[in-house]
């Protein structure tokens, strides 16, 4: 946590010193890395926040992983490379660079002069205004090795916001130059390759059966064995190429997926089925698949086509004319039954997303279907799913039979048929094909019609990539909290929060879930908020997370419009305690430090005492190393809130929500997790939803809210007394108490708004 002496605060000048005087390499060379990763962040219009990254007092300096993952994590491009003093000389961009010296410490590169060959550093830690010094290679080799850190805004920000389209997984393929280019030489190879054989057996039917050549047939017999030893090499070394680039774009593809997957909003995926999500995110894969199999075997077969046309013509234009028809006629039947294709493989896409609903709602709420039996209704639902997309399969298998059908003429024509025709051509004219020529004219005719054809099916191809393409864009093209979480103020907080005339409703609704909110609290008030189901409670907390943000009116933390913050600094540092915690895989201690990697064990521990939950995790197996199963089947439900609370208090947030965190645990276990909310209050905000009043008699204040308007706010004494609501949901589950002898609370003073 922020208080462990572990860390030193680099905004805490007694801190620093007190480093200065353990001796921690004499002068803090970490320091002076930070200080230059903050400077060059702000050149580039980004304000860091030191809190967000922290020095272990044992260690001697950040490590630049340690530096990338800070400034990427607040929306820059950052990347550590070796450079050499000539190659510093060379950059020609005025953006400062960060020189990683050997010490531990850091120098910000703001010139060079290339006619004198001297650099201009600048300590980060003096003022701006203070003038560079000169460097030269000789001195700069003595405190520096090469180690660099270029950062600039982000390069790839633009890109990922772009739509998710054809177009740009090509340009990811095509980023991957090298491999495509050593893919190319070796297919033109293979290509000349494959050819080589035709021609040597046109020579061999030609030449050595006609003249009895033994010395000239043992010749291309060798020629032929060495063209297929280097094809065979040739054609392992493309496939390990294609297998590269899949891998490489496979990586690429998952990284950006996932990417643009955390970055959509929350209310996104309430609205729409995971089983669904997962089958049209599956979709990139087809697309991947034709990007490096079939269409790269196509650009293949137009090379060789291209390359064997002219031969064709130069041996037989007239049999040439025909192959190429018949390639033309398979064309435009396939064309022909394009749309149809089309429409049948959009039915099958949504068919197939249907049923996968349906398989991972099943998996999802196994237990409710096993506890109300509800096997034998799923099992109906996924037969008729079922049903469905195998019928939709059926059709298009018959409505694709029917190109492969009518094109099967032509293709038996471009094959074998010209055979025929030139055997008839050379019996009727006077300047007839030797048996050499035609017999290599009917295999390289082969050889073009192939490709043709598979040319004239890559435009089917192209229209189910597409189709993927769409299903996989319904879901990434989705507007993004990038921007917001890259973007924006990071101040430290407070806690103090206000509400100035907020209005918000639900997509797709009529009625406003808020109604003109506006109230006010300072830092380190407790606040309770109570009404009726669909009052606008939970609402309220969503705002404060950013979860919707399309309201009118405006929410400040102390003073500062949210809108302006930075989401993910503002997510941060606000705990967050559900209903229905979701607990990850993993041991006690990983849950309690999840998206925490810099805080301790001892972090972990002093959370989980604060939250209540240190007694029954020592009782636990291996105590905070036991693994907590998927669901959490090992642990109770009071057991898992009081883990979840571990985990929200272990960054010692300044704001606390607990939206119905006590509604679902029993008598025993909410008695524990409401002993510990005033610890757990003291010296940060906490807004607590809780159907339950006698839990919020503690609160500082309480809020009533009544179809998403504030019907009055005080202490619970003094709402006893006048809000009739209030009372009344007292009264209801506090029959048996006299609300007159409820313990008195002293709230503090507070701004409430109109």
């Amino acid at each position: 946590m922020d208080s462990s002496p572990n860390y030193i605060d680099v905004n805490d000048p007694d801190a620093v010193e007190a480093a200065r005087a353990a001796g921690l390499n004499g002068g803090l060379p970490g320091l002076a890395r930070l200080a230059a990763v903050m400077n060059v962040a702000r050149y580039h219009g980004v304000e860091l926040d030191p809190q967000t990254i922290k020095l272990k007092a044992e260690s001697q300096a950040p490590t630049p992983p340690e530096l990338i993952d800070w400034l990427r994590e607040s929306g820059l491009w950052a990347r550590g490379v070796p450079l050499s003093f000539k190659q510093l000389l060379k950059i020609d961009d005025p953006a400062p660079v960060i020189l990683l010296l050997d010490d531990g410490g850091a120098a910000l590169l703001v010139g060079r002069n290339t006619e004198h060959g001297v650099l201009l550093l600048r300590d980060p830690r003096e003022a701006a205004t203070d003038a560079p010094v000169v460097v030269d290679e000789m001195q700069l080799k003595q405190v520096w090795s090469g180690g660099c850190l270029l950062v600039r805004a982000t390069s790839k920000g633009a890109e990922e916001e772009k739509p998710f389209s054809l177009g740009m997984l090509t340009r990811l393929v095509w980023g991957e130059k090298r491999i495509l280019r050593d893919m190319a030489v070796a297919s033109v190879t293979i290509t000349i390759l494959s050819v080589l054989p035709i021609l040597m057996i046109m020579t061999t039917i030609n030449t050595v059966v006609q003249y009895r050549s033994v010395n000239t047939l043992v010749l291309i017999v060798t020629a032929l064995i060495v063209a297929l030893i280097f094809e065979m090499i040739l054609t392992f070394v493309r496939k390990l190429l294609t297998v590269l680039l899949a891998a490489k774009l496979d990586a690429r593809l998952n990284l950006l997926i996932f990417d643009r997957l955390l970055s959509l909003p929350i209310d996104f995926f309430e609205r729409n089925q995971a089983g669904e999500l997962s089958y049209k995110m599956a979709q990139i894969y087809q697309v991947r698949e034709f990007l490096t199999g079939r269409l790269m075997t196509t650009f293949i077969d137009v090379f060789m086509v291209l390359l064997l046309l002219p031969i064709l013509f130069y041996m037989n234009a007239g049999l040439a004319w025909t192959v190429l028809i018949a390639s033309i006629c398979v064309s435009l039947v396939i064309v022909a039954f394009l749309g149809p294709m089309s429409r049948m493989t959009n039915k099958i896409i949504a068919a197939e997303s249907a049923k996968g609903s349906v398989m991972v709602e099943s998996i999802y709420g196994i237990r409710t279907v096993k506890s109300l039996a509800l096997e034998p209704m799923r099992a109906a639902d996924w037969d008729r799913r079922v049903a469905e997309t195998a019928e939709l399969h059926l059709e298009a298998g018959k409505l694709a039979n029917w190109p492969a059908t009518l094109t099967m003429p032509f293709q038996r024509y471009a094959q074998a048929g010209v055979l025929a025709l030139g055997a008839y051509e050379a019996i009727t004219t006077n300047n007839p094909l030797v048996i050499g020529s035609l017999f290599g004219f009917m295999m390289l005719g082969g050889r073009v019609a192939g490709p043709l054809v598979s040319l004239a099916g890559l435009v089917e191809d192209v229209q189910r990539a597409r189709s993927a393409i769409a299903q996989v864009g319904s879901v990434l093209n989705r507007p993004t909290e990038k921007r917001a979480l890259t973007h924006g103020l990071r101040p430290k907080f407070e806690g103090a929060i206000e509400f100035d005339d907020v209005t918000f409703k639900y997509e797709g609704t009529k009625t406003p879930a808020l109604e003109h909110v506006s109230f006010s609290i300072p830092a380190g008030t407790m606040l309770g908020l109570v009404g009726r189901s669909g009052s606008g409670k939970s609402t309220i907390t969503r705002l404060l997370q950013g979860i919707n943000r399309d309201y009118t009116g405006a929410i400040k933390i102390d003073g500062t419009d949210m809108r302006e913050i930075n989401l993910r600094h503002l997510r941060k540092n606000f705990g967050m305690v559900l209903q229905d915690n979701f607990l990850f895989r993993g041991s006690v201690r990983d849950n309690i430090l999840a998206g925490r990697p810099g805080l301790s064990f001892e972090d972990a521990v002093q959370a989980a005492r604060l939250a209540g939950a240190e007694e029954f995790i020592e009782r636990l197996p291996n105590g905070y190393d036991t693994f907590i199963q998927e669901n959490s089947p090992n642990l109770s439900g009071g057991q898992k809130q009081r883990l979840a609370i571990a985990r929200a208090v272990v960054s010692d947030p300044r704001v606390l929500i607990l939206d119905e965190a006590t509604s679902a645990l029993d008598p025993e276990s909410e008695a524990l997790v409401n002993a510990n909310l005033l610890r757990i209050a003291e010296g940060r905000t906490m807004v607590i939803v809780s159907h339950r009043l006698s839990s919020l008699i503690d609160c500082d204040l309480i809020m009533v809210l009544d179809k998403g308007r504030t019907v009055d706010i005080g202490p619970h004494t003094a709402l006893v007394e006048r809000c009739a609501i209030y009372r009344h949901l007292w009264l209801q589950q506090n029959r048996h108490l006299d609300p007159q002898r409820a313990r008195p609370h002293n709230a503090p003073a507070f701004a409430q708004g109109a």
